[in-house]
């Protein structure tokens, strides 16, 4: 049953999520800041970092770190918090909490507690990223962080690439060159692709093209490969799944780091076919066949 979170209790605190700066500091808003100020205690994801930007504003607000090692067993003691009137507010180490950053499971036991949560808006790296690449927003697929290791980014790929949605990923700088080679080979090289470095910070840097160009480029080494990034690449064209996907050409790139088995498995689910079927070609393919 739906029950409505927003408005039990008024002698509760409300849980404040809030949006900080992704680089200019300038970016912060004066009701993130007031926010901040007035709340008990600020749950940060890392009170190191969260504690430097507060000096900035002159802002003293006790923290306490949550992530996502231990975000399940500070749930309770906010709870009890929270309960007796405090004010809670939730930051992460950048842009706006819960994407890609811990935070969904306090948000969600607090709701489901019957307590007040509220957002402070304000700059977020996914969005600022789409509103100058270019590429289309009507429909856009967040995915986060791709995995770190080649043979299971190429199956994550491998799931969105019939994806009509523009799809957007954060990466990390020792990464970067390897996820952009492993997008151009999956995805195909020809679809348009925006990158950009450290948003909104000195070394702003934004770099167009098709996948395989912007992939040669860190390639090559003439990208920077220090800072932050966002990934957006161009949606599929394609329509439909099987007819429109080589399945040996999916199957040859799962398997230069995955086993035919779960080369197989991960093929059968992107293209609608059956497993087994996928599975023998990919034996034939190594030659175990």
């Amino acid at each position: 049953m739906a029950h409505n979170s927003q408005h039990d209790g008024s002698e509760a605190g409300t849980l404040y999520v809030v949006a900080t700066p992704i680089g200019n500091l300038a970016d912060a808003s004066a009701r993130a800041r007031t926010t901040l100020a007035a709340v008990s205690l600020i749950a940060a994801e890392d009170t190191r970092h969260t504690s430097g930007l507060l000096a900035n504003w002159g802002i003293g607000t006790p923290l306490l770190s949550l992530h996502e090692h231990n975000e399940e067993a500070r749930i309770p003691g906010l709870l009890t918090r929270l309960r007796a009137g405090e004010d809670v507010a939730l930051v992460s180490d950048a842009g706006t909490p819960l994407l890609a950053d811990p935070g969904y499971r306090l948000v969600r036991a607090v709701a489901a507690a019957g307590l007040r949560v509220r957002p402070i808006p304000g700059a977020c790296a996914l969005t600022a990223a789409l509103s100058v690449a270019g590429l289309p927003t009507d429909r856009f697929l967040f995915a986060g962080f791709l995995p770190a290791r080649s043979g299971p980014r190429k199956a994550a790929l491998a799931e969105l690439r019939t994806q009509a949605a523009t799809l957007a990923f954060y990466e990390s700088p020792h990464r970067v060159t390897a996820a952009l080679a492993d997008a151009a080979e999956v995805l195909g090289g020809e679809r348009e692709a925006w990158v950009g470095r450290e948003l909104t910070k000195r070394f702003e840097t934004h770099y167009r093209g098709s996948l395989a160009e912007i992939a040669a480029c860190f390639g090559a080494g003439e990208a920077e490969e220090r800072g932050e990034f966002v990934l957006l690449i161009a949606g599929s064209r394609e329509v439909g799944t099987a007819d429109a996907i080589d399945a040996g050409r999916l199957l040859r790139a799962l398997l230069d780091e995955l086993p035919a088995s779960r080369a197989a498995k991960v093929a059968a689910k992107v293209l609608g076919m059956p497993r087994q079927e996928l599975f023998q070609r990919a034996l034939r393919i190594t030659g175990d066949l």
